[in-house]
């Protein structure tokens, strides 16, 4: 939907729609007549770049934790009325700041299952050399050139069981995996529920998985939780996956980690810049498999962000905002 431009109608700034659907994903024309929309395809990188893009509206839809709103870029937004992110949690918008400067911030539902799948598409590729053989396979280069591990009979360690972390853990025992987690929060109770060991510790985790994944929410306590000493306790044959936030890992260590084989490789979803820069070295490490965060990126979430976005834009434009986060 575009509606026709008119300085009478608040404008609306949908921000990061980088596959360029957010209209086509729902129906935006309850809005018609009613809301100046415009999409921005492309990632603003710096707080001059937001306010250049978005310093006219009124509400702004912004897609997860793509373009932050700390304090002082919304001090620079004085219209801004409406904040509406995809999913009820955005680390990147200051709350406290939004309220004081009178700023209704709203959310949407948002599906677990998306990132467990890509978690186990990082886990299987990374196991099976999928990329190095898929790419073989194109050039017409060896016919089989690696040897697989294993997931039967291998151990699969969860470092965070909540809701994300307990679905990968019944897919690891699918495959016959001995799953063992560990979070600050799990329970024996909880554990027994999911049918995995809890361990004691997380360098018990790092110390017996063969792929160690990561599904941690990152606040104080988690932020650089893994860092040289945690990935040199990992084995030389082990992976780490981490589709939930990279500060939980540290970045530093991290690509050593890999450059010098203290790990036998990464799958990776989450970094902490983003976009990746072009020249990134984790994009060309031969034993990391990279993606660039797809691990919410489906129809159905993308059906849901859209859907609910416009529903708390017609509801802020009737005076009764609904799904405001906290």
């Amino acid at each position: 939907m575009t509606p026709p431009t008119s300085a009478a109608l608040p404008r609306c700034a949908v921000l990061d729609d980088y596959q360029g659907v957010a209209l086509t994903m729902a129906d935006w024309s309850p809005l018609a007549g009613a809301v100046d929309v415009r999409v921005l395809r492309e990632p603003l990188r710096t707080a001059d770049e937001v306010v250049a893009a978005v310093g006219d509206c009124e509400i702004v839809v912004a897609m997860r934790e793509r373009t932050p709103f700390p304090a002082p870029l919304l001090a620079r937004l004085p219209r801004l009325r409406l904040l509406v992110t995809s999913g009820m949690r955005n680390a990147a918008i200051d709350l406290a700041a939004a309220a004081r400067q009178g700023v209704t911030v709203c959310g949407t539902a948002s599906n677990g299952e998306p990132p467990v799948e890509l978690t186990w598409a990082l886990i299987l590729g990374l196991a099976r050399n999928v990329v190095a053989e898929s790419t073989a396979m194109a050039a017409g280069g060896p016919w089989q050139s690696t040897v697989g591990a294993d997931l039967h009979g291998r151990t699969l360690g969860l470092l965070g069981v909540g809701r994300i972390g307990g679905l990968v853990a019944r897919v690891g025992l699918a495959f016959g995996m001995d799953v063992v987690g560990w979070s600050r929060s799990l329970t024996p109770q909880r554990a027994a529920e999911l049918g995995i060991r809890a361990a004691a510790s997380k360098e018990e985790v790092l110390e017996g998985g063969d792929f160690v994944s990561v599904h941690l929410g990152l606040n104080d306590a988690t932020r650089g939780l893994l860092g040289a000493a945690e990935l040199r306790r990992m084995r030389p044959t082990a992976y780490l996956v981490n589709t939930a936030r990279a500060a939980i890992v540290d970045q530093d260590a991290l690509l050593t980690a890999v450059r010098e084989r203290w790990i036998a490789g990464a799958g990776l979803d989450v970094y902490a810049q983003e976009p990746l820069p072009a020249d990134a070295a984790l994009r060309t490490l031969p034993n990391v498999l990279a993606l660039p965060h797809l691990g919410y990126v489906t129809r159905r979430n993308y059906e849901g962000y859209f859907h609910q976005a416009v529903e708390n834009i017609a509801a802020h434009l009737a005076g009764e905002p609904v799904r405001r986060l906290a």
